[in-house]
C-alpha cells in the first residue's frame, strides 16, 4: 500500500486559530503534519516543540493520490495562516 507524509513546523495561526477534534481551537505557532495512506489523508496539528497531537477537525479526508495528499497539505497550511476557526479546506472531498 502505498503511503507519504508532510510536515511543515513553525505555521502561526491567524486570528480565530483552526478547529481541532479534541481540543477545540488552538492557536499560535503549531507544526502541520498530513499522513496519506491509500485513499485518505490524516491531518493533525500540535504546538510547535510539544508532544502531543489534535486532529484537525473534519480529517481524515478523502484524497485518492499522493499528489493530491501533498496539495491538500500545503491548502491546510494556508487554512492555518488565515485562522477564522476553520477545519480542513473545503471542497477536498474525494479529491484526486
Amino acid at each position: 500500500m502505498a503511503w507519504a507524509s508532510w510536515t511543515t513546523q513553525g505555521v502561526f495561526t491567524g486570528p480565530g486559530g483552526v478547529r481541532t477534534d479534541e481540543m477545540g481551537v488552538v492557536t499560535g505557532d503549531l507544526t502541520v503534519h498530513t499522513t496519506w495512506v491509500g485513499d485518505r489523508a490524516d491531518v493533525t496539528v500540535q504546538y510547535t516543540g510539544a508532544s502531543d497531537w489534535f486532529t484537525l477537525s473534519g480529517s481524515p479526508v478523502e484524497c485518492h493520490s499522493e499528489e493530491a495528499s501533498r496539495a491538500l497539505h500545503q491548502a491546510v497550511v494556508e487554512v492555518v495562516r488565515v485562522g477564522g476557526g476553520r477545519s480542513t479546506p473545503a471542497g477536498w472531498a474525494s479529491v484526486g
